[in-house]
């Protein structure tokens, strides 16, 4: 790492590396966690309400009086939505905890007389109370699809919950009621009413409290999650992209991946003199940044501090995907954060990039066997293509997309032709003789994004189906013979994940534990094309560069992962509009996939 990176002030690097601010609010989620479930299983099963847990759980709040069935359930399940926001140092979470535990109390004062009841839950509010700056998190994005996703997931909780209270009183059952009788009754006791199942004695009304409780629950939440203010995602504003783009201006050649700080669904926080920037997303509670800070490497610090300092006031948990040796180094240094090798990076030097020889010898054959079939390539800068080409390249790129998710985050620009990228190259092919179909000649798509003034970054990689395979070589060569005339003397293509270990899985005398892990990649390749990008990446003879993920702690990697699976596309949470609707979106709000190949290698 070059020497003129300045260090972090005393200071930050003592309240990042002294003790975790997390410690208090993740003991009190998980209490409120227990005191939920126990409250829950009190509610629900006859003989826990005549055990030795029983005599614990009934002085908890919400498990009290002739009702104790609903009110327990109630406060356990709303304990438990309380619980992730409480670890997550939630303010609204805090406040609702804070109003909970003293009704609780009250009411079971006023029901029982209990004072230890009153003891439980002042021991719980201490901590709360005490420790109130620590609950301090800001809300995060958020929109009325969040009110459906919570009415889907409730509804279906409530009905296997309330499934389970209908049929733990087999003794009291009146009769032998079929499961969709039993179902009936479960939706019918949801809105109020009263089911085709029967009881004997108070059981009725138990069952009848809960399954109401559990419906109330589902709307009021619903309610509340639809009618509250949407605090939208953050997006690129039109002044901040033109910062990033000076920036990318002066610096741009320092990384390969700056020129993806531009994608529209990211947003951005500056180093206090505005000479450095860290572009992210939020994804499921993660704050997601890719590749290196854009700008000037001196003031770096200041960028991720401000980056860091969001994380916290928000308590998002901070992740880097896929920043370099020197981004991984000031990274770890600046923030106290670990790192990971994720993979490589294939870059091509184009001075020394050639199709002779035996190394290129199935490269070279391929080339040549599509070009005799009547293929030819052009590849041009954006800003010289007419608008109507233009479009007809966008829609055929939509098209043409492998799966029906759109891919791509760390390496993806998500728009093609947009006025402020003329310095993008575009390779395509064409066929003249078989110009008949939607698209006309058109046959295959390359698109690459500026990496400085001398080099360029795969973006996009599609192709017409009936096209020949070996599209995707035929333009890539093409492109490589084509860079000189552009300045260009770098390219940078996919990104391999886990390249060092498929590489050295294969070799000879490597040992079992490797080669276990290269199988296992090897077999989710099926899904991820893993090892396919690795050899059709290895087919050019590029030179590695490693890639890291940066991460705060060992168990948050799992959820990072997931949190990145979801940003690059393969796995999909929201509701997918239909195909005709999704073409018609904005240029501007199309992520596109660069560092998947989709389908696209494995049939070439």
């Amino acid at each position: 790492m070059s020497d003129g990176v300045p260090g972090r002030s005393s200071r930050v690097r003592r309240v990042l590396r002294g003790p975790s601010p997390e410690a208090v609010p993740a003991m009190v989620g998980r209490a409120a966690a227990l005191v939920g479930l126990l409250d829950i299983a009190a509610g629900v099963f006859p003989r826990f309400r005549h055990s030795r847990m029983h005599a614990l759980a009934e002085v908890l709040p919400g498990s009290f009086g002739p009702f104790a069935a609903a009110l327990s359930l109630s406060a356990g399940v709303l304990l438990l939505l309380l619980a992730h926001g409480l670890k997550r140092r939630k303010r609204r979470a805090w406040r609702a905890a804070v109003a909970l535990l003293p009704l609780g109390a009250v009411a079971q004062f006023g029901y029982r007389h209990s004072l230890i009841g009153v003891l439980i839950a002042v021991a719980l509010l201490v901590p709360l109370l005490r420790h109130r700056d620590q609950f301090a998190a800001l809300p995060d994005p958020r929109s009325r699809w969040r009110a459906l996703a919570n009415f889907v997931l409730m509804s279906a909780g409530s009905l296997g919950l309330g499934l389970v209270i209908v049929n733990v009183h087999p003794n009291r059952t009146i009769g032998d009621p079929s499961l969709a009788d039993r179902l009936t009754h479960v939706i019918y006791g949801l809105f109020g009413f009263e089911g085709p199942v029967d009881y004997q004695g108070n059981t009725s009304w138990t069952v009848a409290f809960s399954l109401g409780a559990l419906g109330w629950i589902t709307a009021v939440t619903t309610i509340y999650l639809a009618f509250r203010p949407e605090h939208p995602a953050a997006r690129l504003t039109e002044e901040d992209e033109s910062r990033l783009r000076a920036l990318l201006e002066k610096h741009g050649r320092r990384d390969s991946l700056g020129h993806f700080a531009l994608r529209r669904d990211k947003a951005v926080v500056f180093s206090p003199s505005g000479k450095a920037a860290v572009t992210y997303r939020v994804v499921s509670g993660v704050m997601l940044a890719s590749g290196d800070p854009i700008g000037d490497v001196e003031a770096w610090p200041g960028a991720i501090e401000r980056f860091m300092d969001e994380a916290r006031a928000h308590s998002w948990t901070p992740a880097v995907m896929g920043c370099s040796e020197t981004g991984g180094e000031v990274w770890t240094r600046e923030t106290g954060l670990d790192a990971l090798e994720l993979g490589d990076e294939a870059v091509v030097d184009v001075a020394d990039f050639s199709l002779a020889g035996r190394a290129m010898r199935n490269v070279r054959q391929m080339v040549k066997r599509i070009e005799r079939a009547g293929y030819e390539t052009r590849v041009r800068r954006i800003r010289d293509l007419g608008e109507a080409e233009l479009e007809r390249i966008r829609l055929a790129a939509e098209d043409w997309r492998g799966t029906d998710t759109e891919r791509g985050f760390s390496m993806a620009l998500g728009r093609i032709g947009d006025p402020g990228d003329g310095d993008c190259l575009i390779a395509t092919a064409h066929k003249a003789d078989d110009a008949a179909g939607e698209y006309g000649d058109l046959k295959a798509i390359l698109h690459f994004v500026p990496w400085g003034t001398d080099g360029a970054s795969l973006d996009l990689m599609r192709r017409d189906r009936s096209a020949d395979p070996g599209m995707n070589e035929l333009l890539i060569v093409a492109a490589l013979q084509a860079a000189p005339k552009f300045g260009i003397a770098r390219v940078s293509l996919n990104f391999a994940m886990f390249r060092s270990a498929l590489a050295r899985g294969e070799k000879i005398g490597a040992g079992p534990v490797l080669r276990a892990w290269r199988g296992l990649l090897v077999f989710l390749s099926r899904w991820f094309q893993i090892e396919s990008l690795y050899k059709f990446n290895a087919k050019f003879q590029p030179r590695w560069e490693p890639r890291f993920v940066v991460y705060r702690a060992s168990g948050d990697l799992p959820r990072i992962g997931f949190a990145a699976m979801q940003a690059e596309g393969f796995v999909d949470l929201a509701l997918p509009l239909p195909r005709f609707l999704r073409r018609r979106r904005v240029a501007a709000q199309r992520p596109c996939g660069h560092a998947v190949a989709e389908r696209d290698v494995r049939a070439a």
